[in-house]
């Protein structure tokens, strides 16, 4: 039998209705995280550019769907190759798998695992593309999922939790995704972002979002799907190590929130709803790596330097140039490499391992393990998806038309728009008969701002 399916020897464990239950039940709710980011981000772009942001994410539930099924899952948690790729038939297809395998050493089903990781396979190209707002082609993006998650995400995701992958072996400590998600997510988006270039009016025109409560939607949801991202990476909690992750995710995210509207009052005079569900998002980044080798007061200093750090990042775009529509550099990026290296600080030894960071005993050893976590995924993820974008920008162009990007690339893309203002003032139709599906309504002379 190929790694990760469990015989049934006389010690071998047995199925767990509970811990079944519960994995499918953290599926659900890393799913649910999908479409809560696509609420997070089209409440961040412009009216125009609404409907195009939520199909940015929304796809990638399609495509990395059908491709985790295919080969995705054998890829990532097949048997080792060389420490860099799995592979095992039986796991192509996901037809080799009986209905009552155990996954390895664990008391739930292989196809729970599997479908567990497939939500987080879905989630991470997703990240990208708040980076990537107001600019790119919808066919282009969705070939640009399927050929990262391929070379990119499937790969780095056997090195961190594949058997054999080596950064598993090296013993780099990522209990939920800082590495496999966030600096993998956030670092694919700079390397994009510095081949198809800034938005037309970046640093000139005002481009704040357009609906403050749909980010705050977004961002509660996120909150609340974390919860099964984070604490069903245990695979169970038999042990109590899955309920200190939970905790710890409350903890940091919360602290991570006050850090940032802090800085932000400090820095800018005010406390923004925009800041407020960023710091959220930084703080649950942090501590998706850390939570389950740190404690609740770890835990608050994780969310507090992530916040504050990750409210500073936001700002780098504008010095450097580089166009970050929605920061998903200064947010997952960063906030995925504080989390990370803070393991190397703050880790206890008691909790799901007994490695120790620096202001527990344990010297630099942990530390360094995950530096060379941090920049292994890093280095891989921004320069093989640069290289991703400039073929096909090379080829069948990443960007739409500057009037198609100035116009609305919700029109363009999709033939739709977010709302329907044509009737807002309560006045009477000039038509003598409605629009039909997709027409344009009457042209005005008035200039809105979208």
């Amino acid at each position: 039998m190929p790694p990760g399916i469990t015989t049934f020897a006389a010690d071998a464990p047995t199925l767990s209705a509970a811990n079944t239950g519960f994995m499918l039940i953290c599926s659900a709710l890393v799913m649910v995280m999908t479409p809560a980011l696509a609420f997070f981000y089209g409440g961040m772009v412009r009216v125009k550019s609404t409907l195009n942001m939520l199909m940015m994410s929304f796809i990638s539930l399609g495509i990395v769907t059908i491709l985790w099924v295919l080969y995705g899952f054998s890829l990532a948690f097949g048997t080792d190759i060389g420490s860099f790729i799995g592979w095992s038939s039986d796991f192509a297809g996901l037809s080799g798998i009986g209905v009552t395998q155990l996954w390895d050493g664990y008391t739930i089903p292989v196809y729970v695992f599997a479908v567990f990781q497939l939500m987080f396979a879905v989630l991470t190209p997703a990240l990208i593309s708040g980076a990537l707002a107001d600019r790119v082609k919808f066919t282009s993006w969705a070939l640009f999922i399927t050929l990262w998650v391929t070379v990119v995400y499937f790969p780095v995701a056997h090195w961190v939790w594949g058997a054999g992958g080596w950064l598993y072996e090296l013993g780099v400590i990522d209990f939920a995704g800082g590495t496999a998600v966030h600096i993998n997510a956030g670092a694919a988006a700079l390397g994009v972002i510095l081949v198809i270039g800034k938005r037309v009016g970046f640093k000139k025109d005002p481009m704040r979002p357009h609906s403050l409560p749909l980010v705050m939607l977004g961002a509660g949801l996120l909150w609340f799907g974390w919860f099964g991202f984070n604490a069903g990476s245990w695979l169970g909690n038999d042990d109590g190590v899955g309920a200190v992750m939970f905790v710890n995710t409350q903890v940091a995210t919360a602290a991570a929130m006050l850090a940032w509207l802090g800085y932000e009052k400090l820095r800018h005079g005010s406390f923004t709803t925009l800041g407020a569900a960023s710091g959220a998002v930084a703080g649950l980044v942090a501590i998706t790596p850390s939570g389950g080798a740190v404690s609740p007061l770890g835990a608050i200093a994780v969310g507090a330097i992530a916040g504050v750090l990750c409210a500073m990042a936001v700002g780098l775009k504008y010095r450097f140039g580089y166009d970050d529509s929605l920061d998903v550099v200064g947010v997952h990026l960063v906030g995925g490499v504080a989390g990370s290296l803070l393991v190397g600080l703050f880790a206890t030894g008691g909790v799901q391992s007994d490695a120790k960071g620096l202001f527990y005993g344990g010297g630099l050893e942990q530390l360094g393990k995950q530096a060379v976590g941090v920049f292994a995924v890093l280095a891989y993820s921004l320069v093989v998806s640069a290289v991703l974008a400039l073929i096909l920008d090379k080829t069948i162009g990443m960007r739409v038309e500057e009037d198609d990007e100035i116009s609305g690339i919700d029109q363009v893309e999709h033939a739709e728009t977010a709302y329907d203002f044509s009737g807002a003032g309560g006045g009477l139709s000039t038509r003598s008969t409605p629009p039909g599906p997709g027409t344009s309504p009457a042209p005005t002379n008035k200039k809105v701002d979208a």
